[in-house]
């Protein structure tokens, strides 16, 4: 099937194409969101070429894998490996950044991704803390947009409350983690700005 025909296709039905390996849902996913997911990439890293490159990866991981893959909705999925891809991206440049001021052979640094796990995982231990520490309507609100990527509108519909209170709720919790986990930085607002922002 040529790429022209599916344009007017749902993700969904392009996503049951692309699993059976049919390359022009392919080509029609990668024409549909490449552009989308390099604003994103550019947008935070602001160099051309590792935008692409990340892009690049993630169509290729999806092409790969796509017998694989559980994915229920095409959009979150390639929006959330973007977001994780630049978030390894930054995490990985702060920690060369941190050795270079150091004056620690980088060498031995980039040979070894230990450091970068150590930290990855102190910030995820720090901020699963902290959520648990926020009001309840906070944690939940951001529960739900952070672990399960909604959007407002579904945060705002599944708990029967406004996008207003939604949107609040957000920005209180955001406000109260980036405070509170403020010793992580640049890192901990890459990720809190990457909820439902991208």
């Amino acid at each position: 099937m040529s790429t022209k025909k599916l344009i007017g296709f749902t993700d969904d039905a392009l996503l049951v194409l692309l699993m059976k390996g049919d390359m022009s849902a392919f080509e029609e996913t990668y024409n549909r969101y490449w552009r989308r997911l390099y604003s994103m990439a550019y947008k935070r890293i602001r160099i051309k070429e590792i935008a692409e490159e990340l892009v690049q990866d993630i169509f290729t991981s999806l092409w790969i894998n796509r017998s694989k893959v559980n994915v229920e909705s095409l959009s979150a999925y390639l929006l959330t490996a973007m977001k994780y891809k630049v978030i390894n991206y930054l995490r990985h440049e702060m920690v060369k950044s941190m050795y270079v001021r150091q004056e620690v052979d980088l060498t031995s640094v980039l040979d070894n991704s230990t450091e970068e796990n150590v930290l990855l995982h102190d910030l995820e231990v720090a901020l699963d803390q902290e959520i648990t520490k926020l009001p309840a309507g906070c944690q939940t609100v951001f529960k739900l947009s952070r672990q399960q990527n909604l959007s407002m509108k579904q945060v705002a519909n599944q708990l029967g409350i406004s996008e207003k209170t939604v949107e609040n709720q957000l920005g209180k919790a955001n406000k109260v983690l980036r405070a509170n986990l403020r010793h992580f930085a640049p890192l901990i607002s890459i990720i809190l700005s990457s909820v439902n922002f991208w």
